[in-house]
């Protein structure tokens, strides 16, 4: 039996090139072949409140009454396909009162079959299925080719104590009671990825099939969604060892002849117990042998991945939402000039790029330099834009209005909001998509001025605190022979706001406030506890402070690509409005 994994890459909603690659892929499919699909490949996922909307399920329905006339017109040619799709309960007035994800089961010459539904619905940092979803109860096996075919979706693999339930010990009585031997266990996914995601899956699949003595199949969707990506990774293990692996982020297809089953071996408890993505979103990543602790630090691995799902992830924005010119402000600090790097690395030749510097009154002339030799480095054009006689103008206009002088921070961050005006400005008149240029750490503390240096459609850097956002750039430079002007990288970094402003005047040193931070975000670590690693009191205290102000900046920021376990953005939601310190 070969099974064939389509790791798509696809848009939600988008019916009529779904039915097109199922109609051709019915037709190209051989006896003995069994296809399989992602999870809610017929949708697209997340969904949200989509697959509560009236417009969206007619069509939704109407497509799906499409594709079941399809495999029940066609001629029976030997194949299976197993989908994942959607399953709707409606009331007499019509609304949906129970919706199920499910895997559909279509052979040609007959209605398509719903063979299981998703028992683990992931209610945690970015998931929130049990608001939308009714969970399954019950595992199932299907035969296909004298062959026993065990069922999951995504999250059914994982085994938690944050879970009632445990799908593959009811898979395992399942079989049991029936007498059952499995030879291959099927999962259909829409897993978003982080940094480390997939060797987690590997392991834990290999331990499914050790349990049951069988190969696993791992199938997972290709796409980036608004925040989240979703990358690719399929693979089969047998035993200890991945037989067949796709690419990540992009799409794949892989054929795989049904391996001869390893036998079955005994799981030890201590490596049964092992953690769900729920709560590896808290495995500490501070390296705690130093006192106090760091960030490790990034591979060579790490930031090519990272450079990888950053590209699949503008590509992909740019292809839903139509763009082909960015355009960048550049200050002449690290940040927009790694965002200028990435963005030249990454962009296709009928994309543009352009770069834009708005120097002010407290602007160096190296800054001006530096972004002048990084442009030309990466062979686009440079615009300079002085906001000073803006600046001039608007204190003039402020103290004759007002009878006071525009001073102090906000003065600093009339500069920046000027800067955002006319990038945006800018953005309208070329129909270009404009890119944020902030860091983690940044949006943390609140070190940006709303509707100025914080304004963007996409934030690229947004998950990677600023001692990250140097490694990366240093790895760019090593692989690509120092597009960055090293100068840019060594020097102090400066909102250049003020007359000799430095970053370090505002923060505590950035190797000593991400470690801060990463406590605070991932590992909800108390002060007492950051303390007690050897943070200094100070420091965290005033942390603490900038961080716990700044939710109402972070809930009016662009979207953030998520990189990590736990990010900003969807999975981060705390009341802007609190009064305890």
């Amino acid at each position: 039996m070969q099974i064939v994994m389509h790791q798509t890459h696809q848009i939600i909603g988008d019916f009529d090139k779904i039915y097109t690659e199922i109609e051709t892929h019915l037709r190209d499919s051989k006896k003995g072949e069994l296809h399989l699909y992602p999870e809610l490949y017929f949708t697209g996922y997340p969904l949200q409140d989509l697959v509560l909307q009236r417009t969206f399920i007619e069509r939704y329905l109407a497509f799906f009454d499409k594709v079941n006339e399809l495999f029940e017109s066609s001629k029976d040619n030997g194949a299976m396909f197993l989908f994942g799709g959607l399953h709707y309960q409606f009331d007499d007035s019509n609304l949906p009162i129970k919706i199920r994800n499910v895997i559909w089961k279509g052979i040609s010459g007959q209605k398509l079959e719903d063979v299981y539904t998703k028992q683990l619905l992931p209610n945690y940092d970015i998931f929130d299925e049990e608001k939308y979803y009714e969970p399954g109860k019950e595992a199932n096996v299907i035969t296909f080719e004298s062959k026993n075919i065990g069922l999951l979706i995504c999250e059914d693999m994982w085994f938690s104590s944050s879970h009632d339930e445990d799908p593959i010990t009811r898979l395992q009585d399942y079989i049991s009671e029936k007498s059952i031997e499995l030879d291959l266990i099927v999962n259909l996914s829409a897993s978003p990825f982080f940094l480390g995601k997939e060797a987690k899956r590997i392991q834990r699949a290999s331990l499914i099939g050790h349990k049951f003595g069988c190969p696993f199949f791992y199938l997972n969707m290709v796409a980036f969604e608004d925040e989240i990506i979703f990358d690719g990774g399929s693979f089969v293990t047998n035993g200890d060892e991945v037989i067949a692996q796709g690419n990540l982020f992009r799409a794949d297809l892989l054929k795989v002849e049904l391996p001869e089953s390893k036998p079955a071996k005994t799981i030890s408890e201590k490596a049964e117990i092992v953690e769900n993505t729920w709560e590896s979103l808290f495995k500490p990543s501070l390296d705690l042998t130093q006192r106090p602790p760091v960030l490790p630090q990034l591979s060579d691995e790490d930031c090519q991945t990272i450079l990888e799902a950053i590209q699949l992830s503008v590509q992909d924005y740019i292809r839903k939402t139509g763009f082909k010119k960015f355009t960048i402000a550049l200050s002449g600090g690290i940040d927009s000039a790694l965002v200028v790097a990435i963005l030249s690395l990454i962009k296709t030749q009928e994309q543009e790029l352009e770069a834009i510097y708005m120097p002010g009154f407290y602007s160096r002339g190296i800054s001006y330099d530096l972004s002048a030799q990084l442009c030309q480095n990466v062979g686009i054009k440079l615009t300079t834009l002085p906001i000073k006689f803006f600046h001039s103008s608007i204190k003039n206009s402020f103290k004759d209005n007002f009878g006071e002088d525009l001073e102090g921070l906000s003065d600093e961050n009339i500069q920046s909001r000027l800067r955002g005006a006319l990038l945006f400005a800018r953005s309208n008149q070329t129909n270009s998509i404009v890119f944020n240029t902030s860091n983690k750490s940044e949006i943390a503390v609140g070190y940006s001025t709303m509707y100025g240096d914080s304004v963007g459609a996409l934030s690229i850097l947004g998950d990677l605190y600023k001692s990250e956002v140097f490694q990366l750039a240093n790895y760019i430079n090593k692989k690509w022979k120092g597009i960055i002007p090293e100068e840019i990288i060594t020097r102090p970094p400066s909102a250049e706001l003020r007359e000799d402003q430095e970053d370090q005047q505002s923060l505590p040193p950035y190797e000593r406030l991400d470690a801060i931070l990463e406590g605070l975000l991932s590992y909800r670590l108390s002060l007492k506890e950051l303390h007690d690693l050897g943070l200094d009191q100070n420091e965290i205290e005033k942390t603490y402070d900038l961080y716990n102000k700044s939710e109402y900046k972070r809930r009016q920021f662009c979207p953030i690509i998520k990189l990590k376990a736990k990010s900003f953005g969807f999975g981060y939601r705390v009341p802007i409005t609190k009064s305890f310190k």
